[in-house]
């Protein structure tokens, strides 16, 4: 699929790392350092706009070894970037760690998957199907 991209960062375009990478690594561009103080949280732009076709959205996730080795996380994750959006891909970066984190320019800061998704059409009943679950809810099936 071909998406429509405006690099206005520093930085190559986000790639795969691998044949069977889902995500591509999204890259902070900056003019400056951000700090990300313990249980802070910042807006961090990426430069880049896309236009994605209708019925796609990109889906903005944490990167996992941010995540484990600094306690990085992305907040409202996964994000997700509408194909109707045309503003600059920003992540909401959060330091969930008791120690300060500095984001530098070209830093790999999160990822972006571009997957399909249906809109719904609603169809109001009076009942649903049992299933073997039922309305069992959180931890319903056990450990």
């Amino acid at each position: 699929m071909k998406v429509k991209i405006i690099n206005h960062s520093k930085h190559a375009l986000p790639a795969y790392g691998t044949i069977a990478s889902a995500g591509m690594d999204l890259r902070a561009s900056l003019e400056e350092d951000v700090v990300l103080q313990p249980m802070g949280r910042e807006l961090v732009p990426t430069g880049l706009f896309i236009e994605l076709p209708v019925g796609y959205e990109a889906q903005i996730r944490p990167r996992s070894g941010l995540a484990i080795k600094h306690g990085i996380t992305v907040l409202n994750s996964p994000g997700t970037i509408d194909a109707d959006y045309r503003g600059e891909i920003k992540i909401i970066l959060a330091n969930l760690s008791n120690e300060p984190f500095v984001v530098k320019d070209g830093e790999r800061i999160a990822q972006m998957v571009v997957a399909r998704h249906e809109q719904v059409e609603w169809v109001e009943v009076e009942t649903l199907e049992d299933t073997e679950r039922g309305a069992g809810g959180f931890g319903h099936t056990g450990r």
